[in-house]
């Protein structure tokens, strides 16, 4: 039997007359269409006009190159012809107000990992989808204040050797990967599900002395191995590029940390909540993982400001909550108790 077309997937979604599932289902083509786009610029490396410039800064602090400002532009454009009220990104102070009678929020990365352009590394666009419920006349930005729990569907695209779409609509997290022979996303991937145990962590250990203890005890565990509390070899990653690595984790498992540290700035961690943890989180858990903030479930967390800040432990399930039980309760955790004072192999 062959495998379903992006389209195919969104009509059976859609099902009857249902004017929301339609607005999503619409709203989703534009984003593979504009993504499409992006890809094509990403494609031609440094011999594209657009590719690795800088024009400074965001309004978040973070170095904003070209080819980010450009994704903005093809994204934003795209939701001007789709069913969105409200379109938030990382590159925009304040959310653009495209149709106030629209029934959608979007809230978007244009380009996740974009500090990895130059290195030909994977980067990404990560997208929420909101109701636009309340929409707010002073402050458009109120409409995206809300928990991600709410979302109607998340997802991002991966700019990689394939180009993928990972996508949830609230039952299953599925992958399709865009087929030059069709002009199609084909369905690569139905219903992933991440496997609870992982043997992989995904961290950058150049924080080590910034951490906090309990987090430095975590990663001295699994570094331990077999000879360790854990008892078993674990092996660490760090892409540097979010959607590279949840891809890797929703593909054979694993657990990603970015803690918040004692550094100036990085105190919540440097992930924005509404338009990368919650859509990631709501990925995550929809393929049988877990996704908190090292304590609370990420998906809970009532937002505060458009471009807040926190940290983000996903990934296989098991593995997220006992990172959890390393910061509320270690004595729990049995095998590490007796040891708990042990200096790690990272110290003096």
């Amino acid at each position: 039997m062959a495998a379903a077309t992006l389209d195919a997937f969104l009509n059976s979604y859609i099902g009857g007359e249902d004017t929301l599932r339609s607005a999503v289902a619409a709203t989703i083509h534009q984003l593979a269409e504009a993504a499409v786009k992006v890809r094509h610029t990403i494609n031609q490396g440094a011999l594209g006009a657009a590719f690795a410039g800088t024009r400074g800064a965001n309004s978040d602090g973070d170095v904003q190159k070209d080819l980010d400002v450009y994704a903005d532009d093809i994204f934003l454009d795209a939701m001007r012809h789709a069913p969105v009220a409200f379109y938030a990104s990382e590159e925009l102070e304040q959310p653009v107000l495209l149709n106030r009678d629209a029934p959608l929020a979007i809230a978007i990365d244009p380009l996740d990992g974009s500090s990895n352009i130059d290195t030909n590394v994977s980067i990404g666009t990560i997208f929420s989808l909101l109701p636009a419920t309340g929409a707010p006349g002073a402050n458009p930005a109120a409409v995206f204040l809300q928990a991600g729990s709410n979302q109607l569907g998340a997802g991002f695209f991966i700019y990689g050797p394939q180009l993928a779409l990972v996508l949830s609509l609230g039952s299953g997290t599925h992958v399709f990967v865009l087929s030059n022979r069709l002009g199609a996303f084909v369905q690569a991937y139905e219903s992933r599900i991440i496997p609870a145990r992982a043997h992989e962590f995904a961290i950058n250990a150049a924080n080590y002395r910034h951490w906090d203890e309990a987090v430095r005890l975590y990663v001295d565990d699994c570094l331990k191995g077999t000879d360790g509390p854990r008892e078993r070899d674990f092996n660490m990653r760090w892409i540097a590029s979010l959607v590279a690595d949840c891809y890797r984790i929703l593909i054979r498992g694993g657990v990603f940390l970015y803690p918040g540290d004692q550094r100036k700035g990085y105190h919540q961690g440097r992930l924005r909540l509404v338009y990368e943890a919650n859509p990631i989180a709501y990925l995550v858990e929809q393929a049988g993982g877990a996704a908190t903030d090292t304590v609370s479930r990420i998906l809970d967390i009532e937002p505060e400001g458009l471009h807040q800040r926190t940290p983000v432990v996903f990934g296989s399930s098991r593995e997220v909550h006992r990172i959890t039980r390393y910061h509320t309760d270690p004595s729990s955790i049995g095998e590490r108790a007796p040891l708990f004072s042990n200096r790690g192999l990272f110290r003096a």
